[in-house]
């Protein structure tokens, strides 16, 4: 099954949005710009991610991409943060650290016995900084699924889960959605299945950055997936002029409104996202530049790492699987 059927579920949202359209001849200004000084492939950061090349770096990545989910403040909350080795880390970035700086300290964030078990307080420790991390409660369940399907099914090791996939990144998105419920991002877009399964496409990407494309990072297909819908990536798109809301959904988003999960905006725009890259990637590879879509959602992601011209806020949906 290409792209984890990610495409095929989302391309009728995007045929039919109501609130959110793809500025194709945007699309294809920005492929042969970026065609002419080619999109660079960022490298994978080891200074925030935990790996020592064993089978037990696995249940480090499967607990990242579990936990891997919302981390801007309520309204008038501090950000999280966290200091560590002399930097201050917010969001994504202070996840990573802050479960390496937990392994590094003895905490067995790595044995799934003990994940089974977690207690929010044991939890909040690890992510201890300036403010608290949000959705702590959602982030105990799934750190305790995590412990517990690895029991119940793989004896404790991730490393026998993607073993049994073969090399193939999709049939590990498959394993992920089907065995694990907090990866099972999917919603219903007018009656329709949209499956968008973020974290678990993500966590096979990761698997290939943490152990350098070889051994349990290695997979054979990992062109077959999509970018990674969450909130930045279309805030950067929209930015750069390429998804255009309806000026009702404009509004909220601009006003810093919640937008309910599997809502038909909120779906619409993930879809949008994924169909952009998807497009990008496609206009590239006209143009001689060959890039896959994971390696455009980092780009992307990083460029949405500064302000960029005409950046507008990112959507504000309050879930576990973005």
């Amino acid at each position: 099954m290409k792209k984890p059927g990610v495409l095929e579920s989302t391309r009728p949202v995007v045929d039919g949005a109501e609130h959110v359209q793809i500025d194709r001849s945007r699309v294809q200004a920005l492929c042969r710009e970026w065609a002419q000084n080619p999109v660079p492939i960022p490298p994978w950061d080891d200074s925030v991610h935990f790996s020592e090349g064993s089978p037990a770096t696995a249940n480090y990545v499967l607990l990242l991409d579990a936990l891997n989910f919302s981390f801007w403040p309520d309204p008038g909350q501090p950000r999280w943060t966290i200091d560590y080795k002399g930097r201050t880390l917010g969001g994504y970035m202070a996840l990573a650290a802050s479960l390496k700086r937990g392994v590094e300290e003895g905490v067995p964030l790595l044995d799934a016995d003990w994940l089974a078990r977690v207690t929010p307080e044991q939890l909040l420790h690890v992510f201890r900084g300036e403010g608290r991390i949000p959705m702590l409660e959602r982030r105990v369940e799934n750190a305790r699924e995590a412990g517990q399907v690895l029991k119940s099914r793989y004896g404790g090791s991730f490393a026998r889960a993607i073993e049994s996939c073969q090399g193939s990144a999709v049939q590990l998105v498959e394993l992920l959605e089907r065995d694990f419920s907090s990866f099972r991002d999917v919603s219903t877009w007018k009656g329709r299945m949209v499956r968008i399964l973020k974290r678990a496409q993500i966590t096979a990407v990761d698997l290939y950055g943490t152990f350098g494309g070889t051994g349990l990072g290695n997979f054979s297909d990992l062109e077959e997936l999509t970018a990674f819908a969450d909130y930045k990536i279309p805030q950067v798109l929209r930015a750069l002029g390429v998804l255009e809301y309806s000026p009702s959904l404009a509004g909220r988003v601009d006003r810093m409104e919640l937008l309910e999960p599997g809502s038909l905006e909120e779906v619409e725009i993930r879809a949008a996202m994924v169909w952009a890259t998807e497009w990008i990637r496609q206009g590239l590879q006209a143009e001689g530049l060959n890039r896959r879509a994971f390696e455009l959602d980092w780009f992307l992601w990083n460029m949405g790492q500064a302000p960029l011209p005409e950046q507008k806020p990112y959507h504000r949906t309050r879930t576990w699987f973005y």
